[in-house]
């Protein structure tokens, strides 16, 4: 009996908050252990595995512990993930059928203890999955229960809480009920000088219908959000689209009934005065942007703050938002641009743009320049760096990267040596991992040893100090795992590191002149393999290699430049211009 397999169990107990009584992690931790004593033995359930999420909802598997289970449960043999009750690990029938799936093609049984189920049997896969279809039909309930409370919240006009908008805080009230109890509430109270900057959004929007000329406007008058940043395109919609500004007026009323909204105020509310509050506006998913739900799921009454844009001005913002959909921002393209997204404003640090005018060379190509988007969104009120002349920056890159080409012993030379040092340092990493390797080998084998010991120490002294020392060594063992996982981490991204080098290393034996048969995409990826970021001083044009954190530069005219870096006829002029 001795000489037995311990199974490896493993235990996961997961609770949406913390509240220190009830099922509270420890307590599903302990009713799991009791469980597998009783049913697959004591030395089971001692050495089971642990893994606790606390602070998570079922409404996701995105959970850290569980993930690092399902992750770990991939490397190790576990006999079976134990529970105390089927919607600790999730409440989505569909997740929850992937994992059962999952699991099932592995050999690794799932146990709840609450409702006795186990995948082991054929009627306890097809009784589990009927239980989670009842645990996703509760979360449904309460989602049903959460829209039927902010029906009635919504008739409060009260403040729910979370980031207050701009031009307001949120300010704690008190009132006494019928039966003399005291209740707290939350509602908007005014700040006056964030209030005066919304209306100025709003008067400004409303002059040019343009969210563009907004933003140059308050970009030029150096203003600032909530935070303390300046203003984009997105927050400015964001103002202009939030109807707590609202005065709840009979245009307000009007526009709410005629898109269907869900209204819990009568008319006579709407009395000019105060603003509008709306419920469920936005569809929260966990790690992705909140989208804006249609006016018809909107949940809508008269607040208890103050409102400040009348109803029919925001109306018309809403309809101008609305028609500028079609003709929305977009960023413009350059299809003979090579520097886009390498190259930066060096005086704001901004990305430069290529602009496209209507001109073109001697030799028919589109005449562009590079300029500072900082530059052109404020009209250069925050930046006024000169622009560069597109033509000529390009030209004078592809004769850098021809240069290297033709220099490629050299090129090579100090590739090879930045090689040299990462493959020095990479012996080191090699070394240690191997060490770590060792380490957790002989750590596991001092953990078997203390668990075989332990059916013997059973109802002894000696049982607790095994004990100690078991999770003394697990945590240890815990330890190194992280350690091996960053050791290789480093090492693969070593591996690439050395794959792109042997690229750049045969890239360099095919460039020189054969760069003028590159089409436009194969140039672009040529000055992407070998150049992390170019920097525009108005002057010169700094140039940051991706094997050297030095920069190479060249001047500003043609007059300066060596033989191996001379310009094309066709883009032959200055680097820098004063076009705007």
């Amino acid at each position: 009996m001795a000489n037995r397999t311990i199974k490896q169990f493993v235990i996961y107990s997961r609770k949406s908050k913390f509240t220190g009584k009830g099922e509270s992690i420890e307590n599903q931790i302990e009713l799991c252990r009791q469980y597998i004593a009783a049913h697959f033995g004591a030395d089971e359930a001692k050495s089971a595995f642990v893994y606790e999420d606390e602070g998570f909802s079922g409404g996701t598997l995105q959970r850290p512990q569980f993930k690092k289970m399902m992750s770990d449960s991939q490397k190790m043999e576990f006999a079976a993930i134990v529970v105390y009750r089927l919607d600790r690990i999730s409440r989505n029938i569909g997740d929850f059928a992937k994992l059962i799936e999952d699991l099932g093609n592995r050999k690794i049984d799932f146990i709840s203890i609450r409702e006795q189920f186990d995948t082991s049997s054929p009627m306890g896969r097809a009784m589990m999955y009927i239980a989670s279809v009842f645990s996703q039909l509760e979360r449904e309930t309460i989602a049903e229960r959460i829209r039927d409370n902010m029906h009635e919240l919504s008739k409060t006009g009260r403040w729910l809480g979370g980031t207050t908008p701009t031009g307001y805080e949120s300010e704690s009230i008190s009132s006494v009920t019928v039966d003399g109890k005291k209740r707290r509430a939350c509602m908007l109270k005014m700040i006056p000088e964030e209030i005066s900057l919304v209306k100025l959004i709003f008067d400004k929007f409303l002059e040019t219908g343009s969210l563009t000329k907004t933003d140059q406007f308050l970009l030029a008058g150096q203003y600032r959000t909530k935070r303390g940043k300046p203003f984009t395109r997105f927050a400015i919609k964001g103002i202009l689209s939030n109807p707590v500004y609202m005065i709840a007026d009979e245009e307000a009323y009007g526009y709410l009934v005629e898109n269907s909204v869900d209204l819990f105020a009568g008319k006579d509310m709407f009395d000019g005065k105060h603003g509008v509050m709306a419920y469920n506006r936005t569809l929260q998913k966990p790690g992705k942007a909140h989208q804006e739900r249609p006016l018809n799921e909107w949940i809508v009454s008269v607040g208890k703050h103050q409102g400040v844009i009348p109803g029919a001005q925001w109306v018309q913002a809403q309809k101008i938002l609305e028609r500028n959909k079609s003709k929305s921002y977009r960023k413009p393209r350059s299809n003979a641009a090579l520097l886009s997204g390498l190259l930066y404003c060096g005086k704001c640090g901004d990305y430069m743009r290529p602009k496209l005018s209507n001109r073109l060379t001697a030799a028919g190509e589109p005449v562009y320049t590079y300029l500072c988007t900082s530059k052109e969104r404020s009209r250069s009120q925050v930046c006024n760096m000169k622009n560069a002349s597109g033509n000529t920056l390009d030209a004078k890159v592809i004769d850098i990267l021809k240069s290297f080409g033709k220099n490629s012993e050299d090129t090579a030379r100090q590739i090879t040596q930045a090689k040299k040092n990462i493959s020095g340092r990479r012996e080191g990493y090699d070394a240690e991992a191997a060490r770590v390797r060792e380490q957790i080998a002989d750590n596991e084998s001092q953990i078997k040893a203390l668990v075989l010991s332990l059916g013997k120490a059973a109802g002894t002294h000696a049982e607790k100090y095994i004990m100690e020392q078991i999770d003394g060594l697990h945590e240890k063992g815990q330890s190194l795992q992280n350690r091996l996982k960053e050791l290789d981490t480093i090492l693969r991204r070593q591996d690439l590191t050395g794959i792109e080098f042997d690229m750049i290393r045969q890239m360099l034996s095919a460039m020189g002149e054969s760069m003028e048969e590159y089409t436009v995409e194969q140039k672009r990826a040529a000055i992407r393999a070998f150049i992390r970021k170019i920097v525009w001083d108005g002057e010169n044009a700094h140039i940051y290699l991706f094997h050297n954190d030095s920069d190479y530069e060249f001047p500003n005219s043609p007059a300066n430049d060596s033989g191996s870096n001379k310009i094309s006829p066709h883009t032959d002029g200055p680097l820098g211009e004063d076009s705007k």
